[in-house]
């Protein structure tokens, strides 16, 4: 969609040029408008990311029905000002279509997270709810360990136990709701890949003073980023990721700290990596959207983020104040 997207952006705009060249007598090559027009693509490619999801299509089908008419009308005369009134119609239709875009794709994306919220919750309820059912089970396994002697089986029985309750306990302790979900949902999904996952939580992150829809945005794009990213490395390097998400209050800032194995990553992914859309350090078809969303979020409260890639270890850090 984006490559489709600019070449028609391109060409549409190469002939506005050409006509308002035309009116103007400037009397300029096409190859030269067209070298300027997609100059202008570039550039704004950089900073606008055209999608084409189901909600938009039939709005980018309309719009460019309206572009062609336009340019048609360039047939019906000779040159005078309205070329002039034209280009400018063109700019503003294209306006028009990346602010609507823009617009349904955030609404689909809402839809779509509060849909996944809504599961992630109900299985870390659903995983709740079978813990507490099972307890009082394995006190009493424990029990009669105990009452036999078989203290070196009770000991091992116990560090399963532990071992089964950390999972849960490290996700929602303090939490609400959805970020507890987010949380269980991202352990769960590292351990099953085969990282070793660690949440060091001084506060609960549902302490942050953000919206809960924002916490769970920053905090699933970092935790999916930060998993995806170990999976590459475990498969490259063939040894275990390791993974942690560090939180606490300091001196009126909420400190976020997620850590992760990485893959060398390129320095001019780098230098781009938090500040436009489209870059990312995964390979494959992935759109690159995740860390822009973070960088957005953390401005949104007049945060700051840092990041810093060494030895192998790709590290964010988000200063959120306390008041905002």
């Amino acid at each position: 969609m984006q490559l489709f997207y600019w070449a028609m952006f391109v060409l549409a705009a190469t002939i506005h040029i050409q006509a308002i060249t035309t009116y103007l007598q400037l009397n300029l090559p096409f190859y030269m408008a067209l070298i300027l027009s997609a100059g202008i693509a570039w550039g704004l490619s950089r900073y606008f990311l055209m999608t084409g999801s189901r909600g938009t299509i039939s709005w980018h089908v309309l719009l460019s029905v309206v572009q062609v008419f336009i340019l048609l009308i360039y047939t019906a005369g000779t040159p005078d000002w309205t070329y002039v009134l034209l280009f400018a119609v063109f700019i503003f239709i294209e306006w028009i279509r990346y602010d609507l875009t823009k617009q349904i794709d955030e609404a689909t994306s809402r839809l779509s997270d509060y849909e996944t919220e809504l599961g992630h919750m109900n299985e870390t309820f659903r995983v709740v709810r079978s813990e507490r059912h099972d307890f009082l089970k394995h006190v009493s396994a424990m029990h009669y360990l105990l009452e036999n002697k078989e203290y070196e089986e009770a000991e091992q029985y116990l560090d399963q136990m532990v071992d089964g309750y950390e999972e849960t306990n490290l996700s929602i302790k303090g939490e609400k709701g959805v970020v507890a979900a987010t949380l269980h949902q991202a352990y769960k999904r590292a351990s099953h890949a085969g990282m070793a996952a660690n949440y060091h939580l001084d506060v609960p992150l549902s302490s942050l003073p953000m919206e809960n829809r924002d916490i769970v945005s920053m905090v699933s794009n970092l935790l999916s980023n930060a998993i995806e990213a170990g999976d590459s490395y475990q498969n490259e390097r063939g040894k275990k990721a390791y993974i942690s998400l560090e939180f606490q209050k300091r001196s009126g800032l909420y400190i976020l700290i997620c850590q992760n194995d990485s893959l060398p990553i390129e320095t001019k992914i780098l230098d781009r990596l938090y500040e436009d859309y489209g870059i990312t350090t995964k390979k494959g078809d992935h759109k690159g959207l995740g860390t822009k969303i973070i960088d957005e979020i953390v401005d949104k409260y007049e945060g700051t983020l840092d990041f810093i890639y060494k030895d192998e270890t790709f590290t964010v850090k988000i200063k959120i104040p306390a008041i905002v």
